[in-house]
């Protein structure tokens, strides 16, 4: 996912350099999207792994 982002973030930054604002701006909200939604899911299992590493004795 956060190799999405990252393409996605890449194609913002080729569009707003050609200036195809209204694509720059769809691609960069797109990029956002995926990387906030990487973050939280990523921070979902950490906190699983903390919780189950804590259950084993």
């Amino acid at each position: 996912m956060l190799r999405w982002a990252v393409i996605f973030l890449i194609i913002a930054l080729v569009a707003a350099l050609f200036g195809f604002t209204g694509i720059a701006a769809a691609a960069a909200g797109i990029a956002k999207f995926l990387f906030f939604l990487f973050l939280v899911i990523c921070l979902i299992f950490f906190i699983i792994g903390i919780s189950a590493a804590r259950r084993i004795p």
